[in-house]
């Protein structure tokens, strides 16, 4: 799925524009980049989290040349997925959304009145 992919299906979803549906969708990367930059974690419940990990100075190899190459320590975006959202992935669990509810039972009716023979 890409960019423009997620912006029609939230434009569907919701029934705006897809224009709004931009807005949305970008606002929301956005903020997830801002929050990143700044060094917070965040949460979104039964999704994941996003956080940055800290990758240490090292050197490499120019795969061209052989010639050794520093590279300079650097933050890393990670993503770690919930457990719901593994479990839906590997289809052990159903979406709480796709299966309706059971109907309720239709009360019992009462007993009918017994005759008296009077």
């Amino acid at each position: 799925m890409t960019k423009a992919d997620l912006i029609e299906e939230v434009s569907r979803a919701v029934e705006m524009s897809r224009k709004d549906s931009e807005i949305i969708v970008e606002t929301i990367f956005e903020s997830i980049v801002k929050s990143l930059r700044t060094g917070d974690k965040i949460e979104i419940r039964g999704f994941g989290s996003f956080r940055t990990r800290q990758r240490k100075p090292r050197i490499g190899r120019n795969p061209k040349t052989g010639a050794r190459v520093d590279v300079p320590a650097k933050k890393i975006p990670f993503f770690k997925p919930s457990k719901e959202l593994k479990d839906l992935v590997n289809g052990s669990a159903e979406a709480p959304a796709a299966s309706p509810p059971a109907p309720a039972e239709p009360p019992a009716a009462p007993p009918a009145p017994e005759a008296s023979a009077t």
